[in-house]
């Protein structure tokens, strides 16, 4: 079933900039209790270069969210995913007034061999292990959900 994003209207009085939809996948691997999931760093030159996230992006007008996430995981990684189900939203609003509205996925299989096209570094990482990474704001609530077992 495919499900479309719609753009909600934002309040010009707290906010001169729309509203984004973006999406990322969590890549998994391996089985309970030694389940790992693909982290990616952002390249220096990208804005909050650095940080850690999941691999994802924007969607683009007349995509699903869905679409975006397997179109951006081929563009990133190189890789046909097969998108599972929502695990999760999130919408983040930064300082600067911006605001995303983020859908995270579970991506359980893929073909192809995976390749760093965009970022600084990638790597597997047990769940346990993501708070030691320094993720983006945005992620922080589901790190802490996944690390602690509450999600997967």
């Amino acid at each position: 079933m495919k499900r479309s994003i719609r753009k909600l209207p934002t309040n010009s009085a707290t906010s001169s900039k729309p509203l984004r939809y973006v999406v990322a996948g969590l890549i998994l691997r391996g089985e309970h209790p030694h389940r790992e999931v693909l982290i990616c760093q952002r390249s220096r030159h990208k804005p909050m270069g650095l940080k850690w996230e999941f691999p994802g992006g924007k969607v683009e007008l007349g995509e699903s969210a869905e679409e975006a996430l397997a179109r951006e995981l081929n563009e990133e990684l190189g890789i046909d995913a097969k998108v599972g189900p929502e695990l999760t939203a999130i919408r983040h609003n930064y300082r600067n007034g911006g605001a995303i509205h983020i859908q995270f996925f579970t991506i359980e299989s893929f073909t192809g061999e995976l390749k760093n096209v965009v970022f600084h570094d990638m790597q597997w990482s047990t769940l346990e292990r993501l708070p030691e990474f320094d993720f983006l704001a945005a992620d922080s609530t589901l790190i802490r959900e996944l690390a602690e077992g509450k999600l997967l």
